[in-house]
């Protein structure tokens, strides 16, 4: 009598094992992201996330600066304002004048899924701001969207009132608010976790196959 096969056995063993895997790690993160303005300088056609804050940074005569809310987990995965940073298209018609500079801002308030429960977020918007030389980004920023709000630690919680209560306040993944949003991210094809999740499947499948071919022999 032919010895019994182990190989198919330990085949289906292992794939199963991958499977089981794939679809426990598919499973939605915990992971909370944080729900606040960010702050952004243009560089050319693109947004860098400023490092320093619009308090402190003081930028120069025909200089872009962007604001945008929605909820990250950190700089890495703020979303960008949605308008390029185009100081001709915002300040073109703006005239410069002696001691004076001029700031051109995008001011971006997001989307619904980045909204505080009961709130809908204004348009986005540009305005020019011409301010003393010496002027912050903040400054800038008050000329033409009063009202703003800070808190304690300075950290710019509102934007011509919006939101009109929280600050920086932490949201759980769970709540849908921290999901990609459609208006910042291209579509994507079916993810490295679905293509391998076949994979394994398929490997099911043949091992099962090879073992009943061998039974029949």
């Amino acid at each position: 009598m032919r010895a019994p096969v182990r190989f198919p056995l330990l085949a289906l063993a292992v794939a199963l094992g991958a499977v089981l895997t794939l679809l426990l790690g598919a499973a939605p993160a915990q992971a909370a992201g944080y729900r606040y303005w960010s702050f952004w300088q243009g560089d050319g056609t693109r947004w860098v996330y400023a490092t320093e804050g619009p308090a402190t940074a003081r930028p120069e005569d025909g200089s872009v600066q962007g604001f945008r809310f929605s909820v990250s987990e950190d700089s890495a995965d703020s979303a960008r304002p949605r308008r390029a940073p185009d100081f001709t298209a915002v300040c073109g018609t703006t005239p410069a004048k002696p001691g004076e500079k001029r700031i051109a801002l995008v001011i971006d308030p997001g989307t619904r899924t980045d909204a505080p429960a009961g709130e809908k977020p204004p348009k986005a918007r540009t305005a020019c701001a011409r301010v003393p030389s010496a002027a912050t980004a903040a400054d800038a920023l008050a000329t033409v969207a009063k009202p703003l709000r800070y808190n304690g630690q300075a950290l710019l919680c509102a934007i011509s009132g919006y939101p009109a209560s929280g600050c920086g306040e932490q949201v759980s993944s769970t709540s849908g608010a921290a999901e990609p949003r459609a208006e910042d991210e291209p579509g994507k094809g079916p993810s490295l976790g679905a293509i391998a999740g076949g994979a394994a499947v398929a490997a099911l499948a043949g091992a099962a196959l090879w073992q009943s071919r061998r039974r029949r022999r």
